[in-house]
């Protein structure tokens, strides 16, 4: 689950000679406008008129070629329909929060519906540690592909959440999201425009929608948090391209992380490959430590930065960067946690959480 934070910081005629003059040209300099130059003994005054002549009679035939496909191509724009942009995301009805047993061990922020301030302690496991929280994120990873099942048009995100809810209750564990700072649901559903956080309502999806879906679980007192945007129906190859693009730059930050890597090389990476193909990454959400606490440092960056500090052995945090084909600036719904692109431009978002180990990172919440 993202963590908010506020930071400083008309096309040319080309025609070959053979295609025009036929036999009678076979230099190509008359069409790229250069000078025709006769030796005088070469043409008699009789052949020099009658190739003059030809020329004018061929060159006015392009003339009025040229002009003729200049009016096609006008008339062509003219009907050209712009390209139809999907209605803006409106928020539907918001069900009433689902219950949760009471054998169910539950977090600690459960007590107040204030946001938790962020915790500075970092999340770095003993050997039991590990295991619990590798068992967490086994469960928000299966959970999460169960998710992602339900995606097709017609149904609706409150439909998304209400089947999450019943697999992590069924697992024995809380839904991390539900209660957090008020939050009213147990799982995320962000789509189309929405960077994140998105409260699952009544709205049915649409054929072409992208919807990210980020799920956490609270299992044995750590938390395991994961997420992921699916395609809904028949999704345009723009809206794909940003899906896929968002996806290699998770994958790219994770394969430079190891004990003693910088966390600022995550940002540069993510940065350079969204660039080369146009999409911005927006700065305001963060990856974030997570372990027996849902959100700690070390805060992770998705963006060029100069931010100190290095990864350690046996540590876990998310990556979790959220690209969009528009504006990185935002918007959010006074429901305070329903966050837009400005310009209403598409977003995607992948995450996962990883441990640190001394050569590399494990993916804990592998899909």
């Amino acid at each position: 689950m993202a963590f908010a934070a506020t930071l400083s910081h008309t096309s040319s005629l080309q025609l070959s000679s053979s295609s025009i003059y036929g036999e009678r040209l076979s230099s190509s300099a008359a069409l790229m406008g250069a000078p025709l130059n006769f030796s005088p003994s070469a043409l008699s005054g009789k052949r020099t008129h009658f190739f003059q002549k030809h020329f004018i009679v061929v060159s006015k035939k392009i003339s009025g070629l040229e002009e003729a496909m200049r009016i096609r191509r006008e008339r062509e724009l003219q009907t050209i329909k712009p390209l139809k942009r999907r209605p803006p995301l409106r928020r539907g009805k918001v069900s009433a929060r689902l219950p949760v047993p009471d054998h169910i061990p539950k977090p600690p922020y459960l007590s107040s519906n204030l946001l938790p301030e962020l915790s500075s302690e970092p999340q770095i496991h003993d050997s039991e540690g590990i295991a619990r929280m590798k068992a967490a994120c086994e469960l928000a990873a299966r959970v999460l592909d169960y998710a992602g099942t339900l995606v097709r048009p017609s149904v609706t995100t409150n439909e998304i959440d209400k089947a999450v809810h019943k697999m992590i209750i069924d697992a024995g564990a809380y839904p991390s999201p539900l209660g957090y700072g008020g939050f009213p649901k147990s799982v995320c559903t962000s789509v189309n425009e929405c960077m994140c956080h998105g409260i699952p309502d009544s709205r049915q999806l649409q054929n072409g929608d992208i919807i990210n879906i980020d799920v956490t679980v609270f299992l044995n007192g750590y938390h395991g948090d994961t997420s992921k945007t699916y395609l809904c129906g028949d999704v345009n190859n723009a809206r794909k391209r940003l899906v896929k693009v968002t996806e290699e730059c998770l994958e790219r930050a994770i394969s430079l992380c190891k004990d003693g890597a910088s966390f600022k090389k995550i940002g540069k990476r993510i940065s350079e490959h969204a660039e080369k193909f146009g999409f911005g990454v927006v700065e305001r959400f963060v990856g974030h430590g997570v372990g027996t606490i849902f959100h700690s440092e070390p805060i992770i960056l998705h963006h060029r930065n100069d931010k100190p500090g290095l990864m350690v052995e046996d540590q876990t945090f998310t990556i979790e960067p959220i690209l969009t084909m528009g504006s990185i600036e935002c918007i959010t719904w006074d429901d305070n946690w329903t966050t837009l692109t400005a310009d209403g431009s598409p977003a995607a978002q992948f995450e996962h959480t990883i441990l640190i180990t001394r050569t590399g990172a494990e993916i804990l919440t592998k899909y």
